[in-house]
Order: C-alpha cells, then structure tokens, then sequence
C-alpha cells in the first residue's frame, strides 16, 4: 500500500502545493482543516481517493491524534498572520505546533516537517516571530530529528503578499508603504512546497533550513516591481515607523471594537514590529542549496498573476499594441 503522509493546514496557499506534490510522488494524502468541506478541490490532485480532506482542530490532542492515523509521515504548515478568537499566535504557532511534535513522537511516525519562518525567535519584539520561535524550540523538544523550514515571504498566484500590493496599486498615485528599506527575500511557493514533500520522503537531513528566492530586494524595490508589472505609475513614500505604528494601532482598535467581527487585515502593530527586522536567509545556515534546489525568481512568476491588477486587465498588452498602430 502507498504510504501516507498527513499534512495539518494542508488546504492553504503552501498545503495545497505540499499535497500536490506529494500526490504526484504517489503517495496517499490526507489533509487536516477546519473545513474539510471547503477543501474539496485538493481531491483532485491525485487518483481518486488518492488526496483526502478531513476535519482537524490542531488545538484538540483528540483531533490532532486521529487525523494522523497511521501517517509515515506528518507536515505542520499550519500558520496564522492575525489573530481571530481562539487562534491566537500561541495557541497555533507555539500550542499546536508542539502538540503535533509530541504526538507524533508518541505515535512513532517516522518523519516530521515543521513550517516555521524566518525571524522566528523566543526573544523577537514581534508575537508573530517570538510564538514561531517558541514552536520551534517545542518541535525540537519532542522531536529532534524533526525539519524545520524557515520561509521568507512566500509568493504565488494565490499570495497575500504581490497581491495585495497590486490591490494598494489601485487606491490612486500616492503609495504609502510601511517598512520601505526593509530587506526581503521572496520565495516562490512551489519551491518551499518542494522542499517540505523531499523531506517528508526523507530526502533531506533533519535540522533547520531557511528558505528564501535568489534575490534581495527591499520593499519599496517590490512595491517598485509590482507597479511596473501591473502598468501602473506610483509614487512610493516610506512611511515612519511611529507613523506606520499609528495606522496599526488605528487598524488593532477596530477590530477590538467590534469584538473581532471586522478582522484586520490592513495592517496591524505586530507586522509593524515584524517590519523593523530584515527577512533574509541568515550566513552559516542550510539553504535550498543543501536541497539541490535551485529557487525561481519573483521576476520570472508574478506577471503571470499579476496581471489582473493592469488598468485593462488581461487585454493591457492588445490596447498599448493598438496605440501604436497608424490608420492606413
């Protein structure tokens, strides 16, 4: 019988990759969500019966436990970038984390693959960093043997990165942008997907590798790449951290005053904090290189999705053809 592997959060932007890939490897997938129900379309990613969804609260032992049924091989990329009721960054990054680490221990699956991310650390300024580092030293606690991966930003056609700068291109001339001199490594999705099914196959060594795309660029160098890719001429004006901190706050207080009802997802005061740090693979670590992978470059993927933010859309490139044409 095909080995399975069970990947928690495997109906997200980097599970559904990580599922596919590790379908087309021939192996039996079973992705744990909350909504099993919504995650249909991972179904049909391999054979039938081949990819299955099922329903998993990683905040439940019991839910966690049965989901994992069997599994030679489990993946956490279960990840939050703000908090909504119950899934608070310690509850998912640190709590669940951990509890799938010492589960998996106790199960004896032979393989674990922990999604972490760059910055992650017990002592950052930013909960986000600080809880990703606290799930990293509970991985290791119960399974030293684990991968863990450190991704920079993570970039594809389905990304909340690209895209919703290219929704920021749209507002009008005038592009304020948090953190502009910060510097960012973005790693395109397929590649960190890659690397999570090769070490779930047991291809890769266990330890800690930080994943980032061949360039460095700051943000105010992305915000510069999208607006041209997208057709669109901005002007881009760094905003002060105290400034930036101030629109968080403003953001962080609408949510508290609804009681969570409007979610913010404009900006808030951690991902300022987060911003005051570079998102780069660090000197001395193992990389894609210590893989064999050979990363794609944000240059070469996002006009391939991005088009949509152009003033004419897909037709963009047939109306400036146009324009050059001489009525004979």
């Amino acid at each position: 019988m095909a080995r399975l592997v069970t990947i928690y959060g495997g109906s997200g932007f980097l599970g559904r990759q990580i599922a596919r890939q590790m379908a087309a490897a021939g192996w039996r997938v079973r992705v744990a969500c909350r909504r099993p129900n919504q995650a249909g379309v991972v179904r049909t990613y391999g054979a039938v019966g081949q990819v299955e969804p099922v329903p998993c609260n990683v905040r439940d032992d019991l839910s966690v436990t049965a989901a994992m049924m069997d599994a030679d091989a489990v993946i956490n990329c279960v990840g939050i970038l703000v908090r909504e009721g119950r899934n608070t960054f310690d509850a998912i990054h640190e709590e669940a984390a951990g509890r799938i680490a010492r589960i998996s221990a106790e199960r004896g699956v032979p393989r674990l693959v922990h999604v972490s991310a760059i910055g992650a650390n017990v002592d950052a300024a930013s909960h986000y960093a600080a809880s990703k580092g606290r799930g990293e030293a509970l991985v290791l606690q119960h399974r030293p043997d684990a991968v863990i991966l450190r991704p920079s930003v993570v970039f594809g056609p389905d990304d909340g990165f690209f895209n919703k700068l290219g929704c920021m291109m749209r507002l009008g001339p005038i592009l304020p942008l948090p953190g502009a001199s910060v510097e960012v490594q973005p790693v395109y999705v397929e590649d960190v997907a890659r690397a999570a099914a090769m070490a779930a196959r047991g291809e890769a060594a266990p330890g800690i590798y930080e994943l980032g795309g061949p360039d460095v660029y700051t943000m105010r160098e992305l915000a510069q790449m999208v607006a041209r890719v997208t057709g669109r001429r901005r002007a881009i004006i760094g905003l002060p951290r105290f400034l930036a901190g101030l629109m968080g706050a403003g953001f962080d207080a609408v949510q508290w005053a609804t009681g969570g009802l409007v979610t913010n997802r404009v900006l808030t005061r951690d991902q300022v904090r987060l911003l005051r740090q570079p998102n780069r693979v660090g000197t001395g670590v193992r990389t894609f290189a210590d893989l064999g992978i050979a990363p794609m470059a944000a240059e070469a993927i996002i006009p391939d999705y991005l088009w949509r933010f152009r003033p004419s859309g897909q037709y963009d490139a047939i109306k400036a053809s146009a324009r050059n044409l001489r009525e004979s």
